[in-house]
């Protein structure tokens, strides 16, 4: 019977511990649930101030030498959710990079992101 509830506590508090580390990392969506949008700046023409520069970093490890999709997906979805930390209306001049170096024989590619937050007046 012991045995049971060791087992049992542990997985009970393995499950908060994860709910509370987890709960740190949510992200809440500002625009009705929305992440903020990205805007060229021939659609801004709203006035706004500048929240500041997004930069995300991503690094690859094997030969990974083109841009796909899913890299500039993922740039979308992690500049638009730092920007939705810092309360913006939108992001505005928009990039996806990326540069290869190699390590002896193994390629390392790194990505960045960047973007500028803003928030309409």
């Amino acid at each position: 019977m012991t045995c049971h509830r060791n087992i049992l506590s542990s997985a009970v508090i393995s499950t908060l511990f994860l709910l509370i580390i987890g709960g740190c990392a949510l992200i809440k969506p500002v625009n009705n649930g929305e992440l903020p949008p990205l805007l060229s700046q021939d659609e801004l023409i709203r006035p706004y101030t500048k929240l500041g520069r997004i930069q995300v970093t991503r690094e690859t490890y094997g030969s990974d030498y083109s841009m796909t999709p899913d890299i500039r997906e993922w740039g979308f979805n992690a500049v638009r959710q730092e920007a939705a930390k810092m309360g913006a209306d939108a992001i505005t001049l928009f990039e996806v990079d990326g540069r290869t170096t190699v390590y002896g024989v193994l390629p390392s590619t790194e990505y960045r992101a960047t973007g500028i937050a803003i928030k309409f007046k």
